[in-house]
This record gives structure tokens, C-alpha cells and sequence, in this order.
């Protein structure tokens, strides 16, 4: 989403780098290039007003540390500006004392509303909790389907009811029975769906106040679609303004959005963004730390939020045996080839994954390639290995020139993807073995310290 918005900032900061002090012409040069980078990012214009004040009074002030480059200098403020306006600490989920925890889902129609309720059940499910779902949107029948749908997906409960007719009476009833089915079923949250509209109107408004009175919920999170930008903002500060907003939650963060939403909508609203929606599936929703997103904006990555995905989805045991047999020589076959992209996979689409290793240093070609990457490439290897047998997979030596041509045919590919792929395994069995090479010399060399 913010690579526009990096790219901007990169270009930025290098031309800091070449300076020996920080003086009020590189400063102003520096401050007009990020008024510029965050405009075009569609970031409020209020808060792009108040985030260059701040960097300005700071950079020509003492608080910078004596240690850093005027660059660096200007990096660590620009960072720390960042997360303030992001909202500084993770915010957390807040739990009613006594359960269920209600979670009042709003947002205007087509933002993703009715599939975040059932993420963030999902989410709730990892967590230990057990979550109920209700749908309140009685005038369209297809939503409350939707999410019946969803909840099947998610193998997760939800109350259905009997709608009636549709008006307010009608979602007060269903909002009461579904919180009266979640105390006598042992669920400890009930989130609740409610209607969504194209744009504001008094009906909706009066409507959330009633569900708010009544449910008394612990969280009234505001679905916003990041792909609209500001439009986005001025739902959700419509929004808080009738309800006291406890969160957001922004959806369509992997889109090509400029991320003008993400950086203006806790500053406008006051109410802080607690999860992202980071790609299609149920999993794919995140809790938002603005320390990270802001590291990934200033081309600094997030290997945390990797680490934490890949120890979320990745078979521990799986990836230590493979990687045992890798580094014994000759142990790592086609078979384990095919099932470390199946584990990659698992964790999501490869541009995201790129996303969040830094664009600096080691990782700066990878991430100029980022948006380059064809996912289907992974089917494709994927195919070739399975049209091999298992005898081949566990011996890629004896696949002569007849077998790749069969091999190409069962899996749709050619003769030359499937050479391709020989000599990209063939150079990774190389590239193993000699790391464990270096593994055994380096034991070998303890023992003899010792």
C-alpha cells in the first residue's frame, strides 16, 4: 500500500545523507519534499500541516541526538512523528467483565463489513475465545446470507433467528436474542453485523444509538475501505461523532492504495486503528502496531509481523526436518521442495510477504522485484513436481529426457520450465550442502577448542 509514499521518502532521506550539518535550507528543502510525498499519499491536509510542524520544530531544536547523521537525524524524527500520529501503542481489544464481549461491527456499505465480522470471529477462535455471529441487517437478505456463509467457513456459531419484518423493532429483537443465545451457549463474544447503507442517513444513525443503548457493547469498531482514502476518514469522524468510535479497522491494506486513510483517520477520528485487512482469506487480519507500519513505510520493513505470521502457519517440526536433511547433503529432495512452498504459501501472497522485508541494504533488489511477482509461477512448479512420481521426486538424477518430456505434458507446462526447474533445485542442493559444510566445520572446530 505506502510504496508510492516510501518511494518518496527514500529519495528523501538520500539526499540528507551527503550533508554535514542540519541547517534551515536542507531542513526546508526536506520538510517540502514530505509535505509533497504525504499530499500525494492523500493524507489529510490537516494532519500533514500539524506532522511538518512538529518535524520542523524538532529538527531545528536540541532534541536530536549527537550520535546520528543530520540524515539520521531527520529519520528518527520523521519515524517518531509517524507513529505518534499512527497512535504510538498498539490498542488492545477491550473484554466486558462479564461475558460476552460485544463487538458492534459499523461502516457504510461495501467496506468489507460483513467479512471482517467474520475474520475477526476467526480471530477471536485463535485466541481461545468463542465467538457468535449475528447479522441485524434486515432489509437485505443477502448480507445476513453472506455471513452465514462465512460462518460455515470459519466453523463458527451464529445465530440466525427469524427477521420478520424489516425495521427497527425487528433488529433490537434479533440483537437481544442473538446476545440471550451467546449467554446460554457458553459464547464469550457475540459480534454483531450490523446494516450498512451507501452513504450516512439519520434511519442508520438512530438505529447504531439503539443497538449501542441496549447491547452496551465493549467495542464499536468502524469498517473502513483504505482503497477510498478520505472518503474513508469522513465516514468514520461522521461515525464517531454519533457512536464514540472504540476502534477501526482498515481493510484492503495489501491493495494499491495510497495509505493516505491508515495515516490521517486516527488523527481526525481520535479513535485508534486496531486491525488491518491484509489479504482475502479469514486469516488475514492483523492487529495494528503502529511502530511496524511505520517501519515499512520508511523502507525499514517488518520482520516481526513475519516472524509472527510464519510461526502462526509454518510446521514447526516439518520445516526442522527438512532443514536437517538439507544441510545433511543429499536429504533434501523435489518432495521437500514442494512442500516448503505449500508452507510459504500458508502464509500468505508473495508480494506481501516481500512487503515487509526491508527496501534497504540486502533485501533493496527483492523489493523492487515485489510487484513483479507472478503467483502463479508457484502453481506452475507446484504441477511440474506432482506430475512426477515419487520415485522421481526422491531421485531427481534418473529424470532423463523422456521423462521430463511426460512430465511436461502431465502438468500443462514445458519441457524448459521443467528444465528451469531442475537447475534452480539443483543449484539449491548445492547451495545447502555447503551450508552444512560450514555447519560441520564449525563443530569440528568447537570439539578441537575444546
Amino acid at each position: 500500500m505506502f510504496e508510492n509514499l516510501q518511494d518518496r521518502l527514500q529519495r528523501t532521506f538520500k539526499s540528507l545523507r551527503g550533508q554535514a550539518v542540519l541547517n534551515d535550507e536542507n531542513i526546508q528543502e526536506t520538510l517540502r519534499e514530505l509535505r509533497l510525498a504525504l499530499l500525494e499519499a492523500d493524507v489529510n491536509f490537516k494532519v500533514v500541516k500539524h506532522f511538518i510542524d512538529q518535524v520542523q520544530a524538532k529538527s531545528v531544536g536540541q532534541q536530536v541526538a549527537t550520535a546520528l547523521s543530520p540524515g539520521e537525524q531527520v529519520i528518527k524524527i520523521v519515524r517518531d512523528e509517524l507513529i505518534e500520529i499512527l497512535g504510538k501503542d498498539t490498542a488492545r481489544v477491550k473484554f466486558a467483565s462479564q461475558p460476552p464481549t460485544v463487538v458492534l461491527m459499523a461502516g457504510l456499505q461495501g467496506s468489507g463489513k460483513t467479512t471482517t465480522s467474520g475474520k475477526l470471529a476467526h480471530w477471536f477462535k485463535n485466541g481461545g475465545h468463542r465467538p457468535l455471529l449475528v447479522s441485524v441487517d434486515v432489509y437485505r437478505p443477502a448480507a445476513r446470507e453472506q455471513l452465514k456463509v462465512v460462518a460455515q467457513a470459519i466453523k463458527a456459531q451464529i445465530y440466525e433467528g427469524q427477521v420478520g419484518e424489516a425495521n427497527t423493532a425487528t433488529v433490537e429483537r434479533l440483537a437481544k436474542e442473538a446476545r440471550r443465545e451467546a449467554m446460554n451457549s457458553g459464547c464469550d463474544v457475540l459480534i454483531v453485523d450490523t446494516a450498512g447503507r451507501l452513504h450516512i442517513d439519520d434511519q442508520l444513525m438512530e438505529e447504531m444509538q439503539s443497538l449501542k443503548r441496549m447491547l452496551n457493547p465493549s467495542e464499536i469498531l468502524f469498517i473502513a475501505d483504505a482503497m477510498t482514502g478520505q472518503d474513508a476518514v469522513r465516514s468514520a469522524d461522521e461515525f464517531h461523532k454519533k457512536l464514540s468510535l472504540t476502534g477501526v479497522v482498515l481493510t484492503k491494506m495489501d491493495g494499491d492504495a495510497r495509505g493516505g486513510a491508515a495515516l490521517s483517520i486516527r488523527q481526525v477520528t481520535g479513535s485508534p486503528i486496531k486491525f488491518i485487512g491484509v489479504g482475502e482469506k479469514y486469516d488475514a487480519l492483523e492487529p495494528f502496531h503502529p511502530d511496524r507500519i511505520v517501519s515499512r513505510i520508511l523502507g525499514m520493513g517488518d520482520i516481526l509481523s513475519l516472524i509472527e505470521r510464519a510461526e502462526q502457519t509454518v510446521d514447526k517440526k516439518k520445516a526442522q526436518d527438512i532443514a536437517a536433511r538439507a544441510l545433511s547433503g543429499d536429504g533434501f529432495s523435489l518432495e521437500d521442495f514442494r512442500d516448503q512452498l505449500r508452507q510459504v504459501r500458508k502464509m500468505g501472497s508473495l508480494q506481501s510477504l516481500m512487503g515487509m522485508l526491508p527496501s534497504i541494504g540486502p533485501f533493496a533488489g527483492l523489493q523492487k522485484h515485489a510487484d513483479k511477482i507472478d503467483e502463479k509461477q508457484i502453481n506452475h512448479v507446484e504441477a511440474i513436481i506432482n506430475s512426477m512420481t515419487a520415485y522421481e521426486r526422491t531421485h531427481h538424477d534418473v529424470i532423463n529426457g523422456s521423462r521430463r518430456k511426460r512430465i511436461a505434458r502431465g502438468s500443462g507446462r514445458t519441457v524448459q520450465e521443467v528444465n528451469n526447474l531442475l537447475r534452480q533445485y539443483a543449484q539449491m542442493r548445492k547451495m545447502f550442502k555447503q551450508m552444512g559444510k560450514g555447519n560441520m566445520m564449525r563443530k569440528l572446530a568447537g570439539m578441537k577448542m575444546g
